[in-house]
This record gives structure tokens, sequence and C-alpha cells, in this order.
């Protein structure tokens, strides 16, 4: 799938060199189930996204560099979930944004989508605001639902999660 200035495709394991440069950035999975990626984990994730369907590698149409990554998977009742993450060294330049727009609209357009829904942490203001400027209606703001981490003495360490979704009749007005 092209875009103005992107590439959208599926992954390949070839792609273990891109996917590592921003999945070793502390700041890029800050917000993310995982900690930073080493070289070897970088390999194994691009073979595993490149049997999965639901991932999207997102790149720079001139050079075919892999920026980032859209995921958008289907769940119950003809809704899909959407999920991106970003090179920080590409983040504010309109990317995300782009890539966004173009799987949603292919979901909605060839994959029958109803809906598209959306989940991020509210301290995460970028991503959040991403999904405002998608027209993503913010449907509720979840406290202390989740963890990925523990402090040093095994308790969780409680996240909050904002919810988001658009509706296909939405999306097309």
């Amino acid at each position: 799938m092209e875009t103005g200035r992107l590439l959208l495709r599926k992954f390949t394991p070839h792609d273990w060199r891109d996917l590592h440069e921003y999945l070793s950035q502390e700041a890029v999975v800050k917000y993310e189930p995982y900690e930073v990626f080493t070289e070897d984990a970088s390999k194994k994730e691009a073979a595993r996204r490149a049997e999965n369907n639901s991932f999207w590698a997102v790149c720079l149409k001139d050079n075919g560099k892999v920026i980032g990554n859209i995921y958008l998977a289907k769940q119950e009742f003809d809704t899909w979930e959407l999920g991106y993450v970003f090179n920080a060294d590409y983040q504010g330049m309109g990317y995300a944004t782009e890539a966004a727009k173009a799987v949603i609209d292919a979901a909605f357009k060839n994959e029958n989508a109803r809906r598209i829904i959306a989940m991020c942490n509210p301290l995460n203001q970028p991503s959040w605001k991403l999904l405002e400027r998608l027209g993503m209606r913010r449907e509720g703001h979840l406290l202390q639902n989740i963890y990925f981490k523990k402090d040093s003495n095994g308790c969780p360490i409680w996240q909050d999660t904002y919810e988001y979704g658009i509706l296909a009749a939405e999306w097309f007005v």
C-alpha cells in the first residue's frame, strides 16, 4: 500500500536492522509491554512479524527504510484494533498520521471493518493526539487497569489507559 511519502508492506526477516534501530530506543518502547530489544531479539521479532498479517512495516518510499510499524488486528464484532510504534528520529513529521490514515481507510473499505479502536497511556500525549488527529473519539479513561512491569518488590506498576474508537460511518463523513 502506498501513500504520498510512504510504502506500507509486510515485514520480512531482513527488516531486523531497521526494526532494531527503533525497538532499541528506550523513549520508543517506554509505553510498550516490552523492554528495549537486543539485536538477537530484533532478528526474532522481524521473523515473527513477517509471519503475522497484523503488522505493517512503514517504509520511506524514496529509500525503503523501515521507520516504524502499524498494527491492525481483527477483533470481535467487525472491530479492528490499531497500534503503532515509530522510530524517534522520524516522529513529529506526520508519518504516523499518514500511515494510520491509509491503514484505517483500507480496513473500512476492503475489510468491512465497522469500527476501529485504539488504546494508549494517558502520559503518552503524542499518541493520543495522533488518535484525535485521525478523528477518533476518546471513549474511556480506565484507571490502573494494566501493568507491564513490576517494581523491585515484585508489585505491579499500574498504568491507566485511554480508549479511542471510530465507526466506519464517521470515517466517511
